[in-house]
């Protein structure tokens, strides 16, 4: 049965709130979700819910009732709030009704599942969570293996990147490392290393991707790390025939998970 909470001074409001602070989310091992989408997704793919506040008049649509009633009977405590109080807890600027406080820890290379041709996308020092969520967005799209994040800049579990990905970090294995980890990891298991930059005349497409296979792309601005640069076991362009010298990060990643996926017949 849903509690309503009228009052912004509320001390489950404040501390709703105040998981917006990452060090709060970190220490506590939790999220904050958003949106229907967001919700139903985590809520079907077994995320563990602590709590969901819910305003009906912010509602877009018919199915956020079901859904309250799902993660009510999953044992999460559920609040109806007014739309004032979803907007002070709401990142985005026209919240849809729903907020969700869910378990979600960090884990690190054990935790990665080990496939004979794995394909994996190893992101170095991605800074902006759009592009972290878009990156996990296409790892889900051609059901990539994993995604190992190393030397991070944001965090995987920001309501952003969460946003970005449409949930797709609750269904593409995650880890978190250093590059030394990573490069070691991928060589302990015979997985190939194919690090995407400008400076070399291999393009991408004339690679063999069929084998177990690590996808590395790096940091928006500088691109990957001098480490990584020389560990790689190959080096691969993507060509680039206008002006510019480089793509978006997320957008690379996606052209060569693709590519992978097509080399593999898109099994």
């Amino acid at each position: 049965m849903s509690i309503l909470i009228t009052s912004a001074k509320n001390p489950r409001v404040k501390h709703a709130y105040s998981l917006r602070e990452r060090k709060e989310r970190d220490r506590e091992k939790v999220t904050i979700l958003e949106g229907y989408r967001e919700l139903s997704r985590a809520l079907a793919l077994g995320i563990k819910f602590r709590e969901c506040y819910f305003a009906p008049e912010l509602y877009l649509g018919e199915n956020e009732p079901a859904l309250i009633e799902a993660i009510e009977k999953s044992g999460a405590e559920t609040f109806e709030t007014t739309a004032t109080i979803l907007q002070k807890l709401a990142y985005r600027e026209r919240p849809e009704g729903l907020i969700a406080i869910v378990e979600m820890e960090k884990k690190d290379l054990e935790s990665m599942p080990v496939v004979s041709n794995g394909l994996y996308l190893v992101a170095e020092t991605i800074e902006k969570p759009g592009n972290l969520g878009s990156i996990l967005r296409s790892a889900d799209a051609v059901n990539a293996t994993g995604v190992i994040i190393c030397n991070r800049q944001t965090d995987i579990f920001n309501p952003n990147v969460i946003r970005a990905s449409t949930g797709a970090i609750f269904s593409v294995p995650v880890a978190e490392c250093t590059s030394e980890e990573a490069v070691a990891w991928l060589r302990k298991h015979k997985i190939r290393s194919l690090a995407a930059t400008p400076h070399t005349d291999l393009i991408y497409t004339e690679n063999d991707m069929t084998c177990a296979t690590a996808i590395v792309v790096g940091a928006e601005q500088y691109g990957l790390s001098d480490y990584w640069m020389t560990n790689a076991d190959t080096q691969v362009v993507i060509p680039m025939l206008g002006k510019m010298d480089s793509l978006n990060v997320a957008t690379a990643a996606t052209l060569l998970l693709y590519e992978a996926a097509r080399q593999r017949n898109w099994k």
